[in-house]
Order: C-alpha cells, then sequence, then structure tokens
C-alpha cells in the first residue's frame, strides 16, 4: 500500500483547494493512504474527508521551530512513499526535503526544491486554475482529468443549519484577508439595501469578522439580514453556501468553499484578475469586476493593506447591478 502525504500549511483557501489533489489521488490509487498536513486551526476543513487517512496539523503561531522539528520526526516515522508540497515556502520546503520520503514533490520556488526529486514550475497568469498546477505534480501517477476540490460537511452540519433554512436566502461573505481584496463596506450595504426582501441574507465569516458584518447590517435598510459569522464552523458555513439562492464573496476562502460544494456564486475581484487562477469552479457561477479600465490593476497577486494609490477605483467602480444581475440570469 502506497502512503501519500500532501502538505498545504497556509491559508483556509489554499487548503479547500488543495482537496482537488485528494480526490485525484484517490481515483488513481483507491487502496492509498492518503494523509494531510495543515496549520493548526485549518483542521477542520478535512473533518469527514473519506479519502484521508490522518489529519497532521502544525501550530505555526507557538514555538514555531520546535515545532517544526517535532512535524519533521512525526513524518519521518511514517515513511511514505510521496510526500508531496503545494507550496514555496522554507518551512514545508525543509519538511519535504528531509522528509525521508521515496520522492519528494513540489514546486521549484521553494528554497528547499534543490533537495527533491521531482520539482514542476508554478507560473501564475497562464490561463490555469490553481487546482490544475496543483494537479501537475501528481500527473505523472494519476491522469490528465480535472478533479474539483471537496469539502464534506457531516449529516449534522446539513441539520445544524436547517433552522436558518426556511425560505429562500442569499449568503454574503464580506471580508477578506486583504483590504484591496475586499469589496467596500458602502458597496455591501448599497447591495443589501436592494436585494429583494423576499431573500433571507446572511452574512458568514469568522469570529474575527463580526465587527465588519455588524456594522454592515445594522446600516442596512434591509431588516432580513442576520449576521452568522462566528457563530458557524467550516463546514457548517459551507453547509450553508450549498442550498443558497446565491453566494457573494471576495476573491477569498469563502469563494473556495462554494467551489467545493459547487454552490452557486458571484464572485467580486477587486485588486486582483481570475487570470490568476482562483477564479470559482461552480456549475452556476458569475465572476464581477470593474468595467473601467483601470492601468493599475491588477497591482499585486496576493492583494493589499491598502490601495498603493490611495482610490480603490478598482472595487468602487463596481456597480451594484453587476451584482444583481447573477441572481437574475439564475431565474432566465
Amino acid at each position: 500500500m502506497q502512503r501519500f502525504l500532501i502538505i498545504q500549511t497556509a491559508f483556509i483557501g489554499d487548503v479547500v483547494l488543495a482537496t482537488g489533489m485528494v480526490e485525484k489521488l484517490h481515483q488513481a490509487h483507491p487502496e492509498a493512504q492518503i494523509d494531510f498536513l495543515v496549520r493548526k486551526g485549518n483542521e477542520g476543513l478535512l473533518a469527514n474527508n473519506p479519502f484521508l487517512n490522518e489529519i497532521l496539523i502544525w501550530d505555526k503561531k507557538q514555538n514555531k521551530f520546535s515545532n517544526l522539528f517535532k512535524m519533521l520526526q512525526q513524518i519521518r516515522s511514517i515513511q511514505y512513499d510521496k510526500v508531496i508540497n503545494l507550496q514555496r515556502f522554507a518551512g514545508t520546503g525543509f519538511l519535504t526535503a528531509f522528509s525521508n520520503a521515496k520522492e519528494k514533490i513540489g514546486y521549484d520556488k521553494n528554497p528547499f526544491s534543490f533537495l527533491f526529486s521531482k520539482k514542476i514550475k508554478h507560473i501564475m497568469n497562464d490561463g490555469r486554475h490553481e487546482v490544475e498546477r496543483n494537479h501537475e505534480l501528481i500527473k505523472d501517477f494519476t491522469d490528465a482529468v480535472f478533479a474539483k476540490p471537496k469539502l464534506y460537511p457531516s449529516e449534522n452540519d446539513f441539520k445544524f443549519i436547517e433552522a436558518y433554512a426556511t425560505q429562500q436566502y442569499i449568503c454574503i461573505a464580506p471580508s477578506s484577508v486583504w483590504f484591496t481584496k475586499q469589496y467596500p463596506v458602502e458597496k455591501w450595504i448599497e447591495f443589501i439595501n436592494v436585494i429583494p426582501r423576499s431573500y433571507k441574507i446572511f452574512l458568514l465569516g469568522g469570529k474575527e469578522d463580526k465587527n465588519l458584518c455588524d456594522a454592515i447590517a445594522s446600516s442596512s435598510t434591509n431588516n432580513n439580514t442576520e449576521v452568522l459569522a462566528g457563530k458557524l464552523n467550516f463546514l457548517q458555513s459551507a453547509a450553508l453556501m450549498k442550498n443558497a439562492v446565491m453566494n457573494y464573496v471576495n476573491d477569498s476562502a469563502p469563494l473556495h468553499f462554494a467551489s467545493a460544494m459547487n454552490a452557486p456564486v458571484t464572485a467580486i475581484f477587486c485588486s486582483t484578475i481570475p487570470a490568476y487562477g482562483f477564479g470559482p469552479l461552480s456549475t452556476n457561477s458569475f465572476i464581477v469586476e470593474t468595467k473601467v479600465p483601470l492601468t493599475c490593476r491588477p497591482c499585486t497577486l496576493h492583494g493589499r493593506k491598502a490601495c498603493p494609490l490611495g482610490h480603490y477605483k478598482c472595487a468602487f467602480t463596481i456597480e451594484t447591478s453587476q451584482l444583481l444581475n447573477s441572481i437574475a440570469k439564475l431565474h432566465e
């Protein structure tokens, strides 16, 4: 029996996209043992995944480097056949290079890639989705068929959200780690105010997003809005998004939740662009971005803490009608 380890200790959305590799490996090697390494706090994303044997957790916030060496010992003790590193940073490169695995696979941009058995070029803006770029790492022992990312909310997760799904509803995840990926608060309020009152509106996010969601809800004139930020875990949020009439998200983790649930989604791209390879994968998906040609867009790959030019036109020139249009198209 082959033993595979997937390493992805970056942000929430990156882990979700990496689940496409779990699907791919299982399809090609159904008897294999597949383990997955994440940073502490992201392990809940992988709960209930029927194809995972073990979830390894690296605590990167406290005693990062001592925990790194402990993790290396754990990895070496398992004697993996293949360690597949989806990141381009030194910490995970170190784990891969010294994993004692028979084959060490990763991207050429990783500082430790000179010690990998196989390294693949990671090229942004080449027209491929990030999931496709990830699949490139394992194409030699799988196949060329695309495998979507997938999350597995439990039966209890779906039961938990039943109390909220008493009428047609729309989910909005208004926050982002990066400011320039986040649709502005006043624009969210403007949009919520014109959403037909026949739809319930849920504002989603983590505990850290509650203040933002509260501010949006309290400033809106739409009284059919409820803040759920901090009340749902990852998979409960994914379960709620699954049956929404539409999910409105930034270029951030909730976008990939929608893809992993094949939930209807409208993805708003402000400073970043879909060509980087992080667009929606759902059957019913829409992309919204400014119609104004801006020489400053995109300004960076991952977003910034503030608009470098101070005007944030890539977000403020997006029209509310563009967001409403995706709901209308579902009913055509």
